[in-house]
């Protein structure tokens, strides 16, 4: 099947995502210009990320009248889950887009020989009631590979939490990465900015934008 085909992977794309990757990936951007960039681009895919969450009818009194308003369900639970380090630049966009979300990190780096995450921290053990109300956003920069990815969503899928409600929102990826995560995964959810060519041997997305987190932290 065509990466463009598949039913749960959505690329967005128009004249700001554009120019927000434009300026990410050039060599020439500074950190700053990358973080500013970042997260215009992060608040583009959170929207789109986050546009079928539950909703409710309540009804609020305006200035003017009172009337029937929609509103994001209270009854559920939202959780924000970025891969260290570079998922962190999606943090605080999607607190301001959803305070009420509770923010769960994931630590893991990438052996350079193998590819394979190496796990050093994880904020994700914890008690999960009625799982079919939780609604998980793991973001990180670098859809590469896939396997960062396919940990991150073990963790939430063994605790009893559908598929279909985990949603992976990612800047840049690579068709290896989206087909390996739906190979195991194909009912999670995957929003990306753009679907480059390949990986190289190092495992890094061409053309990418070289590593997201040395380039967003500068380091």
């Amino acid at each position: 099947m065509n990466i463009q085909e598949k039913n749960n992977l959505s690329i967005i794309s128009n004249p700001i995502v554009n120019q927000s990757l434009c300026i990410m990936r050039n060599q020439n951007t500074d950190t700053q210009g990358v973080r500013l960039a970042a997260r215009k681009l992060t608040r583009i895919l959170l929207y789109e990320a986050t546009k079928n969450l539950p909703q409710k009818e309540v009804e609020i009194e305006t200035p003017i009248a009172r009337c029937n308003s929609m509103t994001i369900n209270d009854d559920i639970t939202i959780i924000i889950s970025p891969i260290l380090r570079a998922g962190l630049i999606f943090t605080d966009e999607a607190v301001d887009i959803l305070p009420q979300a509770t923010i769960r990190h994931i630590g893991m780096y990438r052996d350079e020989k193998t590819l394979k995450p190496v796990w050093y921290y994880n904020k994700v053990p914890m008690p999960v009631d009625n799982p079919e109300k939780y609604y998980v956003f793991i973001t990180d920069p670098m859809l590469a590979t896939g396997n960062s990815l396919k940990e991150a969503i073990k963790l939430y899928v063994e605790k009893g939490i559908p598929e279909k409600n985990i949603c992976c929102v990612c800047m840049i990826s690579s068709p290896v990465g989206i087909e390996a995560v739906f190979s195991e995964y194909p009912n999670v959810k995957i929003i990306v900015a753009a679907v480059d060519s390949h990986l190289n041997e190092r495992g890094y997305i061409v053309p990418g934008m070289g590593d997201a987190g040395d380039r967003i932290f500068n380091t």
